[in-house]
């Protein structure tokens, strides 16, 4: 573990952010846009949204750039923009965690398949060293390869995480299986533990896929398959469709009375994911701060 992450652990266990891509439609990105480009068409918004989480008490806060690696802004024609858009993205966290927080700069999957050949190692190797050469330079604090469900791009992303020197979280998507205890491919939380750990992730997590009630039985098999520190974001419980839109139902004091179990079972970092907001956030702050 990096020595930067044992010095923010020494205070206990670290409140995070909640969900992004929610709070922008909440402000009123459409559908279907690609939430990263705001950061270059709508700035305020973005903000917005940072702020209001280092409001509610979040100790790291990350960044408007889970999709921006050159794959994924292919296909929404920003393939040019690149280093602009996560540095950006780092720039509008950092101003608005200000001191009090830290900022770690977020990396998703590319959503293509190198199971079935829609990309190469070589080209999701390239994406992502390029997206985290970005954000490193932005000034970043960390990187949090986040939300992966394929073994092997998540070895790829951690790799290229790591070569900037900074610190890295690694976190999966369990949302597969009778259990929902494995990822899309198949992969228990032992086995992520130990791809994540062997590829020099500094913390291993698990983030999105089911609500809260899910991710106790996770943390503790993630805490017992690595000595690295572990990093929970559950979602709001799982969304319905309302005219459209995804509704979550799980309110934020519920949400909050499954947190000291984590901190037992050996949570680290505890924030939210889908459909979670500021006021999560403010709940679980209470909870881990014992007001």
């Amino acid at each position: 573990m990096s020595p930067a992450i044992q010095q923010l652990l020494a205070g206990g266990p670290v409140v995070t952010d909640g969900a992004w891509g929610t709070e922008l439609q909440a402000r009123g990105l459409p559908i279907g846009e690609f939430p990263d480009a705001w950061n270059l068409t709508n700035p305020v918004k973005v903000a917005e949204v940072a702020r209001a989480y280092v409001a509610a008490g979040s100790q790291v806060i990350l960044t408007n750039t889970f999709g921006a690696n050159r794959i994924r802004l292919a296909e929404n024609g920003l393939a040019d923009r690149v280093t602009e858009i996560n540095r950006r993205g780092v720039e509008i966290s950092r101003e608005a965690a200000g001191p009090q927080s830290l900022v770690f700069a977020s990396m998703g999957p590319s959503g293509k398949l190198l199971m079935s050949g829609e990309v190469t190692t070589e080209e999701l190797g390239a994406a992502f060293a390029e997206q985290a050469h970005a954000l490193a330079e932005a000034g970043a604090d960390a990187i949090v390869v986040e939300t992966i469900s394929d073994l092997e791009e998540g070895r790829l992303a951690i790799a290229a995480a790591c070569r900037t020197g900074l610190p890295v979280v690694a976190s999966a998507v369990f949302d597969s299986g009778r259990e929902k205890d494995r990822t899309m491919m198949g992969n228990t939380p032992e086995q992520v533990a130990a791809a994540f750990t062997a590829a020099g992730a500094d913390v291993i997590g698990a983030n999105c896929g089911q609500g809260i009630a899910g991710f106790a039985a996770i943390c503790k098999r993630l805490r017992a398959a690595t000595d690295r520190a572990i990093w929970i974001k559950a979602n709001a419980g799982l969304p319905k469709l309302v005219d459209g839109r995804a509704v979550y139902e799980t309110q934020p004091d519920e949400f909050a009375s499954r947190v000291p179990e984590l901190v037992q079972l050996g949570a680290s970092f505890l924030g939210g994911c889908c459909g979670t907001n500021p006021e999560f956030i403010r709940a679980v702050a209470r909870v881990v701060r014992g007001g």
